[in-house]
């Protein structure tokens, strides 16, 4: 599938594991396909995300924001999800057997440097990606662009990154609205 990627889409998908390996986090998130595609400022989705006013510098923070007292590594929670369990319930059963605080308040990170190596997706990324290959086709596309990665996203709508564009004030219908139209201008 990768073939089919364009060089902004390709340095959004190499800007995402760089962004996972920054803030060392174990797996390469939708949040981090956010800032990998907010790394792309002249693609598609880069302009669409700069006309809707979201900054890199603002995602990061509600990413970390969202993620302070996580004691669980970035996909996690994600995963968990994806086969019905809810995490924060999980949570607040431990916490009512074992006390406050029972499983601390650190997102998993790696401890000596940053990670080298593989970075692997988490399963909602993975599906952000295929759903990319969709909306590129169903745009009558032959290829991937930035545009039908931000699309994926709108389309899964559950991952850490709508949960941050939504806290931004971006509903998944304006954006997709928004890049529809930079993909008319471009056009």
């Amino acid at each position: 599938m990768f073939e089919r990627f364009t060089k902004s889409a390709r340095a959004s998908v190499t800007g995402a594991q760089e962004a996972a390996r920054r803030l060392k986090h174990d797996r390469v998130g939708t949040q981090h396909m956010l800032l990998g595609l907010l790394g792309q400022p002249t693609s598609v989705a880069g302009r669409a995300l700069a006309d809707l006013a979201v900054t890199a510098a603002d995602v990061e923070r509600e990413i970390l924001a969202a993620l302070a007292g996580t004691p669980f590594g970035v996909g996690d929670a994600e995963a968990l999800s994806a086969i019905g369990i809810n995490l924060d319930e999980v949570r607040r059963r431990i916490e009512a057997t074992f006390g406050k605080d029972a499983l601390g308040r650190r997102v998993r990170r790696v401890k000596h440097g940053p990670l080298s190596g593989h970075i692997p997706f988490t399963p909602r990324n993975k599906k952000v990606l295929e759903l990319s290959l969709r909306e590129a086709l169903a745009l009558g596309h032959n290829y991937i662009g930035t545009e039908h990665i931000l699309l994926g996203l709108v389309r899964e709508g559950q991952g850490l990154a709508m949960q941050v564009l939504t806290k931004l004030g971006v509903s998944p219908d304006v954006l997709r609205t928004k890049v529809l139209d930079e993909l008319r201008k471009a056009g």
